[in-house]
């Protein structure tokens, strides 16, 4: 049960720590910079539940590194973004596919040496946290050009009908 809190610290060797600490690095700062509010709930519900998912349903071996966490932010942004319909951030949606859109290929078990259950379980943790917590945080925000002019109310004007405003067409003249 330490491992869930504690093996997101662990790694397997020297590049295994500096391309989690890259990639944990730029995640994180657009989840802070977008999610300023939601980010510190993000990470821990992320951190936790799939260390937690992992613990339950992954089978016996060594699950190590950050990657869980990555996974499960960069489909927190993904998904976050998509949800929200925002074109801020969807914009961010489409930078993580641009950037981390190879990460797809390690929630399949191809490699045996890799734990691809961590990817797995933080990839859909993270869709969770993005559905829960879609109300909360930054909103859509309304462009002047979305506003629909008919949603505005019209002046209380009174049309009073008199022969002078009738249309004569049978006597029409045109000058």
């Amino acid at each position: 049960l330490i491992g869930i809190v504690f093996s997101v610290f662990i790694h397997s060797d020297f590049n295994h720590l500096i391309s989690n600490s890259i990639s944990f690095f730029i995640l994180t700062m657009g989840l802070i910079y977008f999610y300023r509010d939601l980010s510190y709930r993000v990470i821990l519900f992320i951190w936790i539940a799939s260390g937690i998912l992992v613990w339950l349903g992954a089978r016996q071996s060594y699950h190590i590194g950050a990657s869980g966490l990555i996974y499960g932010i960069a489909s927190f942004l993904f998904f976050s973004g998509i949800i929200r319909r925002d074109i801020r951030l969807m914009a961010i949606s489409l930078l993580v596919v641009f950037l981390y859109g190879g990460l797809i290929w390690g929630i399949f078990p191809i490699y045996p040496r890799i734990s691809w259950e961590f990817h797995l379980f933080g990839t859909i943790c993270g869709f969770i946290a993005s559905v829960y917590y879609r109300n909360q945080g930054p909103l859509k925000h309304k462009w002047s050009w979305e506003e629909n002019p008919d949603d505005e109310e019209l002046p209380d004007i009174e049309f009073i009908e008199t022969k002078e405003n009738d249309l004569d067409v049978k006597n029409f003249d045109s000058k």
